[in-house]
């Protein structure tokens, strides 16, 4: 049995960035343990492959909720990166860090260390931003931040509209204040996307000998003596291993994983858990609840302008020609995120914050790419911010390769009644 100072368990962004902070000290032993790849592939690299990813289950966990109820029973789709660098290896690439006020609440909650002014140097740390600087940007991180090199007309044309309508515009969504409508900035170095697998772990995986990735190793269980986290559990293929902490068991596995690892192991409620079979180690009825999730509607219009992704005669012949410009010069339509453009708004002037935000895309999306259609236009997503429904996570099963049941209550009361 190997044996570390830290067991990570998920290379997401958090698990990355944790890791290779952890194993910046050469005494100190790191293994980061990965169900995915190693997420350093051209359909990952790629910005125009995001499609692959998202729409289907190529570095992707695809997960789906339970029935909604305020979606008239429809069943919604979550997906998460499967892979080192996690969903920043799969998502449209927008760097958004959140407002002021989200964390300066969490401060007040109670939370030591999360306020706006206790973060903003760890987010100006990790960035290397190529447009920006001054008070709210960093230099020489390992996260390289920059703007689209699309190219697309397109951008000056929403911008231009904003101003016509008398929006505020934004020309960074990261600086002292975030409402208006402006472009995105990107996780992107000379066109290529840039995960959080790039910035804090590939670099170091040959050159640190204290840093170990360990991928296509799902975790099934956190190993315990008595109350003390030891270990964890994993499968590789066929194989069922196990990997021990000397100091620190790290936990990172995302919003609907970490808790279903928990749970697989005795930890959350105890009737649910033995409805399963699975003997409580410590009783705590809050795993798995408090979910918070984005609705988000999108709108979708035709166009015939050549300005925008799809699939027609036109549309094909331009991803053909974009690919071959992307090869040449890391520039065009495949370095496109889609949602270039987009803004924070305010649904009333008597709002303190803004409590929706725009996502202006290249293409018509429609349920993630799930669902193509013949013809390229152009879409908008309107996602709310805070929503005040609170959904739950919780086991289907004591299988620890079945997915977790996923609630996020949308549109819902406040709060629901556990389905146990």
């Amino acid at each position: 049995m190997e044996i570390f100072d830290f067991v990570v368990v998920g290379g997401g962004s958090g698990g990355c960035a944790v890791a290779s902070r952890l194993s910046e000290g050469p005494a100190t032993s790191v293994a980061l343990l990965e169900a995915g790849g190693t997420g350093d592939n051209w359909v990952v690299t790629t910005p125009g492959a995001m499609i692959l990813q998202i729409a289907g289950k190529t570095n992707n966990w695809a997960f789906d909720t339970v029935p909604q109820k305020g979606l008239n029973g429809r069943i919604g789709y979550q997906p998460r990166g499967k892979g080192l660098g996690g969903s920043s290896a799969i998502n449209a690439m927008v760097y958004i860090r959140g407002h002021r006020a989200d964390y300066d609440g969490w401060a007040a909650l109670g939370n030591a260390g999360w306020s706006y002014a206790d973060v903003l140097p760890y987010f100006k740390r990790s960035e290397d931003n190529s447009e920006f600087d001054g008070p709210c940007h960093g230099k020489g991180g390992p996260m390289h931040v920059t703007g689209s090199r699309s190219d697309n007309p397109v951008r000056e044309i929403y911008l231009q509209a904003a101003r016509e309508a008398q929006f505020r515009i934004r020309d960074d969504f990261n600086g002292e204040e975030q409402e208006g409508l402006g472009t995105y900035q990107l996780t992107q170095k000379n066109g290529e996307r840039w995960s959080a697998a790039r910035g804090y772990i590939h670099p170091f995986m040959n050159s640190r000998a204290n840093l170990h990735a360990i991928t296509s190793a799902q975790a099934t269980r956190i190993l315990f003596e008595g109350k003390r986290a030891v270990g964890v559990e994993y499968r590789q293929g066929k194989e069922l291993k196990q990997i021990r902490a000397r100091r620190e068991v790290i936990l990172s596995s995302g919003a609907f994983q970490s808790p279903q690892l928990l749970m697989l192991s005795g930890i959350g409620d105890a009737a649910a858990l033995a409805r399963h079979g699975i003997a409580s180690l410590h009783h705590l009825p809050g795993v798995g609840q408090n979910l918070q999730d984005h609705p988000d509607f999108v709108f979708g219009f035709t166009s015939d302008a050549p300005h925008f992704a799809g699939l027609s005669f036109g549309g094909i012949a331009r991803i053909f020609k974009g690919i071959a410009q992307y090869r040449r010069e890391r520039r065009g339509p495949m370095t496109s995120n889609v949602a270039e453009c987009g803004g924070f708004l305010k649904t009333r002037p008597d709002l303190d914050l803004p409590d929706i935000q725009l996502h202006f895309c290249m293409a018509m999306v429609a349920d993630h790419g799930r669902k193509p259609r013949w013809g390229t236009g152009f879409s908008c997503h309107v996602c709310v911010l805070r929503p005040k429904s609170r959904g739950s996570v919780w086991l289907q099963s004591a299988d620890p390769l079945a997915a977790p049941a996923i609630d996020p209550n949308f549109l819902g009361e406040e709060t629901i009644s556990t389905p146990w």
